[in-house]
């Protein structure tokens, strides 16, 4: 009996059991690496990479799985984006503002001095320009970027010595998560250093580093600084809400079948979410261990704020002289910040200061 006959008169079951129904073949399994530019013990950065490893498993069945690499285990933390550029990794988890010595814009994706905060990055991302302009941007380096989530405002970072004026900055030796930050700091007298979380106790200790800013009290409760730099400032006003990203090579990412593209972008959003959670939850306990154990917390002085201020707008009119490219990206965030401070003045602000005032 032939194919047809067998369709014919025995309908689907006859063609099933004569073994004749097409090729049925299962979705191709996925095997992505993810690297970090953090160490495992920042549970809440790094814990972020895991975060969407998990969620992208249980989201395909385990037909597509992401394998996260701490900093130094494929390369080194600043060698994610060479390592994207060029195809040897499909993704990286990484503070974009790292990478501003190959392009000031990169600073954008991140945190700039005096710029947005967590919600208002957030919003400017996914609902204004610049999810947009920054993935324009990005493809110069054969990627594009998924928020991996935000530390919400940071600390203004541990110093040897007390900080009370302008003056203290002049020659200090300071870590320096990378971007405008740091050329801003150099307009006040501060000597910049670009180096990985994990080598910063040991610089401290030894006295080659005056002073470091990283993120807030629970990371930084468990990188030690407190040992070894007792007074602590803020605000960090050059990350009013620092976004980590997930950078994933633009090849990659278009070999994926639609659903796994889907897959990508919700488990971001996941990870995204918890992150900032978490930081949300963990720091206001850790504050107030730090405190406890002799911390001495204090306010960076309107002075300082000020002349941070002054620098950072020198910053960018500079770099707005030199590109174009960089003008509208932060004219566009500018323009957006205007419009949320405006409202924040109605909302949060006036919400948040009375909320502090009062005994709960």
């Amino acid at each position: 009996m032939d194919r047809r006959s067998i369709i014919k008169h025995g309908g689907i079951a006859a063609v099933l059991a004569a073994g004749a129904a097409p090729a049925v073949h299962a979705q191709a399994a996925v095997r992505w690496r993810v690297a970090s530019s953090f160490p495992k013990s920042l549970d809440t950065i790094f814990g972020s990479a895991e975060t969407f490893s998990r969620t992208v498993k249980a989201l395909s069945g385990g037909r597509f799985e992401v394998s996260v690499h701490a900093a130094g285990e494929l390369m080194p933390a600043f060698g994610v984006v060479d390592a994207l550029q060029n195809g040897t990794i499909e993704m990286a988890q990484t503070a974009p503002y790292y990478f501003t010595g190959k392009d000031p814009i990169f600073a954008f994706g991140c945190a700039v001095p005096f710029g947005l905060n967590a919600r208002q990055m957030d919003s400017w991302m996914e609902h204004g320009n610049g999810r947009k302009l920054l993935d324009e941007f990005y493809a110069k380096y054969n990627m594009k970027s998924f928020s991996a989530g935000n530390t919400g405002t940071q600390m203004g970072g541990w110093y040897r010595k007390e900080i009370k004026t302008v003056a203290d900055l002049k020659g200090l030796k300071m870590r320096m998560g990378g971007g405008l930050f740091g050329e801003a700091m150099a307009k006040l007298g501060v000597v910049a250093q670009n180096m990985p979380a994990g080598e910063v106790y040991q610089a401290l200790e030894k006295g080659t580093l005056d002073a470091t800013e990283f993120v807030g009290p629970y990371d930084d409760e468990k990188l030690g600084f407190n040992k070894v730099a007792p007074f602590y400032y803020y605000p960090g006003w050059w990350e009013g809400g620092a976004e980590l990203e997930f950078f994933v090579n633009t090849k990659a990412f278009e070999g994926l079948s639609a659903e796994n593209k889907a897959i990508v972008e919700a488990a971001s959003k996941v990870a995204a979410r918890d992150m900032t959670a978490k930081y949300d939850a963990l720091n206001p306990i850790a504050l107030k261990r730090l405190v406890a154990n002799k911390t001495q917390l204090k306010p960076f002085s309107k002075e300082i704020m000020d002349a941070g201020f002054k620098a950072s707008m020198e910053v960018f009119a500079e770099h707005e002289a030199r590109s174009a490219d960089f003008k509208k990206i932060h004219q566009d965030m500018r323009a957006f910040q205007r419009d949320q401070l405006l409202w924040t003045r109605f909302s949060e602000y006036r919400y948040d200061n009375y909320m502090t005032g009062v005994k709960l």
